[in-house]
């Protein structure tokens, strides 16, 4: 084989070795992964760990000294979920999986509670468990559910959920109620009779002696409050 050959050949091969040979190692990129997460989990309730999935061992990435972390649009920082990599050196991304376990308690049903029943403190009991296994909307805090009432049956031990409470009433058809208008500088105070039921912070319809109806905010002392 001629000199000339021989090294073009020598050249080619060593070229694709050197290719072959950059790949990212996964431990930075672990790395950078595991201080987004210490920073994105701060005021989880419970105590919170994670697995990072690895980088596949073959991968032709360059290697990367910045790297910048992100999630999903709409995805949860707890869970079984993706993270975004993106290197800011080389401009490439790829996904990693990561499982974010959250360990606390979460409140469940201590008895069976009918639909429509206000919460009490006695209706509650907790229970200790993997947080990011149960809905998102999933309740820890007993003040968020004492004096709501169930917007369904709740059978005992099941988790409580946002959804399945709702505020009290303030405001019942039929009944007299305080109107406070306010605005610059005036504030004026009559009565009407309520035309809707409402809940804190749902409008409320209400029609004054005068045949006027008006729309305003349910407060919790049950005014509404008309705003101009």
């Amino acid at each position: 084989m001629p000199n000339l050959l021989r090294r073009a050949v020598f050249c080619a091969l060593s070229s694709f070795v050197c290719l072959a040979s950059a790949q990212q190692d996964a431990a930075p990129v672990k790395k950078a992964i595991d201080a987004w997460l210490k920073v994105q989990t701060r005021g989880l309730p419970g105590q919170v760990s994670w697995e990072i999935g690895g980088l596949d061992a073959g991968n032709q990435l360059a290697p990367c000294k910045q790297f910048d972390i992100g999630r999903p649009p709409g995805a949860r920082t707890w869970g079984r979920t993706h993270l975004i990599v993106r290197c800011l050196d080389a401009g490439w991304r790829i996904y990693v999986p990561v499982h974010v376990r959250v360990k606390g308690d979460y409140l469940i049903a201590a008895k069976p509670i009918a639909q429509g029943q206000t919460i009490s403190a006695e209706d509650l009991a907790t229970q200790s468990g993997d947080l990011s296994e149960l809905p998102p909307n999933i309740l820890t805090d007993s003040a968020l559910a004492i004096g709501k009432t169930a917007s369904a049956s709740i059978p005992a031990g099941r988790p409580l959920r946002a959804d399945l409470l709702k505020t009290p009433l303030v405001i019942r058809q039929g009944q007299t109620v305080r109107i406070v208008s306010q605005g610059p500088g005036f504030a004026v105070s009559n009565e009407g009779r309520a035309l809707t039921n409402a809940r804190e912070g749902e409008i409320a319809q209400v029609r004054l002696v005068n045949g006027q109806v008006v729309s305003g905010t349910a407060r919790a002392d049950g005014s509404v409050e008309v705003g101009y």
